[in-house]
């Protein structure tokens, strides 16, 4: 018998993607909530076609299809998830509303300044407009991160316990990987190690990486 879930995901991305396409936010929330899926590989070809186009507007990664209803934007099919999972959402309305706070804040206050500089890094750190703006953008995510870090002054987590909120900010620190930025800020390092360490993590990471690795192109 069939899953009733699709995660679309890329067949190859470089590996400065691999392990931050947004995909493996879907997958961890799925393993989290115990909810089995099959993936859907794309590649370049397929993004444009009318089919995708039908499930995913913008031709991103990733889109899901939940026993016929499609689906996209990472944050808002986590948040799909965790509704029908005790483990990502609590039960509570006034709890849920304060994860879904929080999801908000690592999609809205926290991310947008670390893509900042994450884009410059990755694709732009040659050009001379980005070497005059760097100092500036990594000034503006280094003092949003300080903030968010005195949120685990005595907390493990964002809330009082591991929710779909973490998912979101854990991932959107990540982006981070090629500096040293959220080392220095010690709170935030033990919050992304603490949550990286779920066996849920290292599965999804695992089924995330596996098609990269499959679908490499071959270096002659």
């Amino acid at each position: 018998m069939g899953t009733s879930i699709r995660v679309s995901a890329f067949r190859w991305v470089p590996p400065f993607a691999q392990g931050l396409a947004r995909d493996f936010r879907v997958r961890w929330a799925l393993e989290e909530a115990g909810l089995p899926y099959e993936e859907r590989l794309i590649g370049p070809e397929d993004q444009a076609t009318e089919s995708y186009r039908a499930l995913q507007p913008f031709g991103q990664i990733p889109a899901i299809e939940d026993d016929g209803l499609p689906l996209f934007e990472s944050g808002a099919i986590v948040l799909h998830i965790a509704q029908q999972s005790d483990a990502l959402m609590p039960s509570d309305p006034a709890r849920r509303a304060r994860v879904t706070c929080w999801a908000f804040a690592a999609l809205n206050s926290i991310e947008p300044r670390v893509q900042a500089l994450a884009e410059i890094d990755l694709f732009h750190a040659d050009a001379e407009w980005a070497k005059l703006r760097r100092p500036a953008v990594e000034q503006a995510a280094k003092a949003r991160l300080t903030t968010l870090a005195a949120r685990f002054n005595g907390r493990d987590y964002l809330e009082d316990r591991f929710t779909a909120a973490d998912i979101l900010m854990t991932t959107v620190l990540r982006n981070l990987r090629h500096t040293d930025i959220v080392a220095q800020i010690p709170p935030l390092e033990a919050y992304r190690l603490r949550c990286e360490a779920r066996p849920a993590f290292q599965k999804a990471m695992a089924d995330h990486l596996a098609p990269s690795a499959k679908h490499a192109p071959t270096v002659n």
